[in-house]
């Protein structure tokens, strides 16, 4: 009787057993399974305004993250672009931002906009294509060049933007104050809007050409481009080293007959060394293969190239970003 019970008692524990093992069998299968939920990982891409050149460069960047890098949710974000999106990398509310190189050298360097506000850890991912500062008027209003300026209204960029910057910069090498002008502190569609409807005079608009804000007033009104060059382009470029010399070619917008001298700074992305380096390399590398796309969203796609990936870089690039140009 007492071997029964005893082989009883086997057979009882070897089920319990048995049953015990599945259960923590299934338990890590169950756990295997949620683990790429918690490995996804969002990224915010701190673009402009929707009538400039960031924002639809911005959402082709973030379909090609989404498309090439497993585990990443990236969208596109409008902004007030570059001094916002540098905010919005400090804040850790955006994980990459277009910005100007200028600008991001301010906010490194706590100078500008930036003063007494230094940013720390801004790294660079890449430099995209120039950014042209364009100054547009209507042929009615008779503004011909910076001089003629002096006491029209004028859009300077939205305030504390990076256009805004540039506009104060070039006309201080025309010897011009904002207590020259009636300053107007609008975005790029809002210039436009103003522009067209005669509610200001000119407008600067810092973007890759052609620009959507630009084509939208050529589109109804014979425009100018309004040129910088010469002495006043050698003393700007003397005192800010960022810019550059270009020429927007003829043909550009509607009824622009001929090349226009103008200046540039350099879009580039931007992160933070809170992002991690393979992370920093993989997004990098996914834009660099996929330029197809970039062309496709924007004219100046055409112009972002890996030769040209580290010209202008303001700021440190990051060792991700850092090890994919080596290759």
């Amino acid at each position: 009787m007492f071997k029964n019970m005893r082989r009883w008692l086997s057979v009882l524990v070897a089920v319990f057993l048995a049953a015990a093992l599945t259960a923590g069998c299934g338990g890590k299968q169950d756990q295997k399974k949620e683990e790429p939920k918690a490995d996804k990982k969002f990224v915010n891409i701190a673009t402009g305004g929707t009538a400039g050149v960031y924002y639809p460069l911005g959402g082709a960047i973030a379909e090609i993250l989404n498309k090439n890098i497993p585990g990443v949710n990236a969208t596109a974000q409008s902004t007030g672009a570059s001094v916002a999106n540098i905010n919005a990398l400090k804040d850790g509310s955006a994980q990459v931002a277009f910005v100007q190189n200028d600008i991001a050298f301010y906010a490194a360097n706590g100078t500008e906009m930036f003063k007494d506000k230094k940013v720390d850890g801004l790294k660079g991912l890449a430099s995209l294509y120039p950014e042209t500062i364009q100054i547009v008027t209507l042929e009615k209003t008779g503004i011909k060049d910076v001089a003629g300026m002096k006491g029209k209204r004028v859009a300077v960029g939205a305030a504390g933007s990076g256009t805004e910057a540039n506009a104060r910069q070039i006309l201080e090498a025309y010897g011009i104050t904002y207590k020259d002008i009636k300053a107007q502190y609008l975005s790029f569609a809002e210039a436009a809007n103003n522009l067209k409807d005669g509610n200001i005079d000119a407008a600067f608009v810092t973007a890759g050409f052609p620009t959507a804000a630009i084509q939208d007033i050529a589109a109804q009104h014979k425009i100018v481009l309004i040129p910088v060059s010469g002495d006043s382009a050698d003393r700007l470029m003397k005192q800010y080293p960022f810019y550059t010399k270009v020429t927007i070619p003829a043909r550009t917008y509607t009824n622009q007959d001929t090349d226009v001298a103008a200046v540039a700074v350099q879009s580039m992305l931007a992160v933070t060394d809170k992002m991690d380096a393979q992370m920093a390399y993989d997004i990098t590398k996914a834009i660099f293969g996929n330029l197809d796309r970039l062309q496709a969203a924007h004219a100046v796609g055409k112009m972002i190239t890996k030769a040209s990936a580290r010209n202008g870089m303001s700021i440190p690039l990051h060792p991700g970003a850092e090890k994919f140009f080596k290759e």
